[in-house]
């Protein structure tokens, strides 16, 4: 299968209802990764698109569309014929990209966190064509360092009703845009891995385009933190004092409407704009958040299990479709 990566005019094209892709500032644009001779930086696979920082190995963004009528449940054993999940680099990406000596390094208690997540490009005309687009998603290029606590729990549950709940059972097409706020204040993880400090992100965001009457385009977005859990555990470390942002919102608050953390993790496209520097096709907004960023930023940070640290495998999600999401507001 061509991998014809993200597509603007995925969600309705005869009526216009393109999605562009999130604008980065002049400096992002700057730190472009140059990635397989494409001048935009970008990385097309299948169904989805990634955009690459080139001092920090990481995305600035991923771009997905997702076709809930013609999605195909794949187990996560029978991607691969191995039965495991077999992550690879990309050559086209070269050195920018943290490949997995940053997940054996010590004390590297991380999940390859997808951006991108492995079902969502997961559909297609055949099961072998989901199944493709599914190992197209286990590239490091798409994938960021998240600990347990985030990226199998409230991360997890999140992604799976975006699909569940809402695309897959509505059939509907959306555009997810997924990425980790890169900001120099992040910590350094406490390894150096091939000699160099590697900034840990603590903030991931989730925006999602959808249309709800063919006519029009919504958009609603969601962030999450693990900078407590990777502080308190020993695992990074800050490089500068915790900053206090003090940027106020405009104080309102369905489809996408029934997440149960929905209070605490949805935010107005404004607040991810504000902290990752990208900007956003403009769409309609039937959610208003009036905190300000400094609580944002404390109450969204993914609690501790009662579990011990350790590393951990992702869960298979493909059938785990009963995901209760209540206060959403789409």
């Amino acid at each position: 299968m061509a991998s014809i990566g993200f597509q603007t005019d995925f969600i309705e094209a005869k009526k216009g209802l393109t999605v562009s892709e999130p604008k980065l500032n002049a400096t992002q644009t700057k730190d472009r990764a140059p990635v397989g001779g494409a001048q935009d930086g970008k990385l097309d696979y299948i169904h989805y698109s990634v955009l690459l920082s080139k001092s920090r190995k990481f995305p600035y963004y991923t771009a997905t569309n997702i076709d809930g009528k013609q999605y195909v449940r794949v187990k996560r054993a029978d991607v691969f014929d191995s039965g495991r999940d077999e992550w690879d680099e990309d050559d086209r990406a070269g050195t920018f990209q943290w490949g997995q000596k940053l997940y054996d390094a010590p004390k590297s208690y991380f999940d390859r966190g997808h951006m991108t997540k492995r079902e969502d490009p997961q559909w297609g005309a055949s099961y072998e064509s989901a199944r493709e687009a599914a190992q197209d998603t286990f590239y490091f290029t798409n994938c960021v360092p998240q600990l347990a606590d985030l990226n199998q729990k409230i991360w997890a549950s999140l992604e799976t009703y975006i699909l569940s709940k809402e695309s897959v059972a509505n059939k509907l097409r959306i555009n997810v845009f997924t990425g980790p706020v890169l900001s120099k204040d992040d910590p350094e993880f406490v390894t150096r891995v091939n000699g160099v400090a590697v900034q840990i992100p603590v903030l991931f965001w989730k925006v999602i385009y959808y249309t709800t009457d063919g006519k029009a385009l919504s958009r609603v977005a969601f962030i999450m933190g693990q900078e407590d859990l990777l502080l308190s555990r020993g695992i990074a470390e800050r490089r500068v004092p915790a900053r206090v942002l003090d940027t106020f919102f405009a104080p309102t608050r369905n489809l996408f409407m029934d997440y149960e953390d929905a209070e605490t993790y949805q935010v107005n496209i404004k607040t991810i704009e504000t902290l990752s520097g990208l900007k956003f096709h403009r769409a309609k907004e039937p959610y208003k958040d009036a905190r300000p960023i400094k609580l944002i930023k404390k109450v969204i940070q993914a609690k501790a299990k009662k579990t011990l640290m350790r590393p951990s495998l992702n869960p298979d999600l493909s059938t785990t479709l009963d995901f209760k999401i209540t206060n959403l507001k789409l």
